[in-house]
């Protein structure tokens, strides 16, 4: 597989150095992590700084027909080395008709409309340690098929090859105390990373309301972490089992309400549960006269393992409020907290941007974890209060 993925890339390389419609664009971004309390691990880093680059490539012809696209991602981090990686977040072809599309190659597919977590969306990998909040992912091998009709479209996948959970090293921060240990990592399938799943979503617009029903088999992205000795040390293994996830999502728009529905019911050999989230967003138009606009967003999490869930958010609400200031500089912000409804742990984040001139975007991130003694699920991060400043250039 990596052979066939190294000559698609080679063949694209000769391909752009002879294409006259060649479109390039993309960000570089410095990004310094303040924490405000020393790590519960010893050895995890403090105050840190990273530099990134995302460039992306697009070319296409028949008129519009066909595409290729290429974005190549990399990351150099102060503290972590296991954060100091590159990706190939895309590297694909595209072929567009009239009632059909195809697309191979490396791609990332988001399916999902709640605000808090993102239950349906299963197609690519998460990579955690850009982010703790599973909002990036990594490229996934693919060979998509949609079919458009009247009555909805269907999206049919290939995925060849399996990639796994990105995780913090030693060093880094934030990280659940017990590190994982990627060295350790196991599969239920005798083909480990090389089985080969399956996936198909239908989804249609039916008046005010967008439905997807998807339905997946294979390696499941969220790994079993279970406590072991190795080197000395208690660590957490990954354990990926196959399985089968049916999954639900819909958005419904009535005037100023949005409301939000995410489900899924996992079945496979050691783990069988079912999750969801849903809630409502309300918009306030126009805020005291002004251009801005301020959202209201509520939501609940559930997950039937209960306290035995892998996740924090077992039973939880969530809280955010959503402003956009419809300026020329894009400028928005949301602040969301999260809480769990049998103690008092929170989960308070902040996220913000805005633009500087024509090229420059200053993002900011914060994060606070106010836990319960009893909650065992974020004990991990109670020391992990961090401010994360990002000042990104766009070409």
């Amino acid at each position: 597989m990596q052979k066939s993925f190294m000559s698609l890339a080679v063949l694209l390389m000769v391909f752009s150095s002879t294409a006259h419609a060649l479109s390039w664009r993309g960000n570089v971004t410095v990004q310094e992590r303040l924490f405000f309390k020393d790590p519960e691990d010893s050895r995890q880093h403090g105050n840190n700084l990273s530099v990134a680059a995302q460039p992306e490539m697009y070319h296409e012809w028949a008129d519009g027909k066909q595409n290729i696209s290429f974005i190549p991602f990399v990351r150099l981090d102060q503290g972590d080395d296991e954060r100091t990686h590159a990706d190939i977040r895309e590297l694909a072809w595209s072929y567009i008709a009239r009632d059909y599309e195809w697309t191979v190659g490396l791609s990332k597919v988001y399916w999902g409309v709640t605000e808090s977590q993102h239950l349906v969306d299963i197609i690519n990998q998460t990579d955690l340690i850009e982010d703790f909040d599973g909002e990036e992912k990594l490229g996934q091998p693919m060979a998509k098929l949609a079919l458009i009709r009247d009555w909805g479209t269907v999206d049919l996948f290939v995925l060849p090859g399996f990639r796994e959970r990105t995780f913090s090293g030693v060093k880094g921060r934030p990280r659940i105390i017990a590190r994982v240990e990627k060295d350790l990592t196991s599969y239920e399938s005798s083909q480990q990373d090389k089985h080969v799943d399956l996936a198909a979503r239908w989804s249609h617009a039916i008046g005010d309301m967008d439905i997807g029903l998807s339905w997946f088999h294979g390696t499941s992205r969220d790994p079993i972490l279970s406590p072991t000795q190795y080197n000395g040390e208690i660590v957490l293994q990954p354990f990926y089992q196959i399985i089968d996830q049916a999954g639900l999502d819909m958005q419904l728009t009535r005037g100023s309400w949005l409301w939000k529905l995410e489900a899924i019911s996992l079945n496979g050999n050691y783990e069988k549960y079912q999750r969801a989230t849903g809630g409502f967003e309300y918009t306030f138009y126009g805020l005291a006269g002004s251009a801005a606009d301020l959202g209201l967003v509520t939501e609940y999490l559930y997950d039937s393992r209960g306290e035995l869930a892998t996740t924090p958010f077992e039973d939880d609400i969530m809280l955010g409020f959503r402003l956009t200031l419809n300026d020329e500089q894009s400028t928005d912000a949301l602040l969301g907290v999260i809480k769990d409804t049998h103690d008092d742990s929170y989960l308070i984040s902040l996220e913000a941007s805005r633009r500087l001139g024509d090229s420059l975007k200053l993002s900011i991130q914060a994060s606070k974890f106010l836990v319960d003694g009893l909650d065992q699920s974020l004990k991990s991060f109670a020391k992990d209060d961090l401010l994360q400043l990002e000042l990104g250039y766009y070409f």
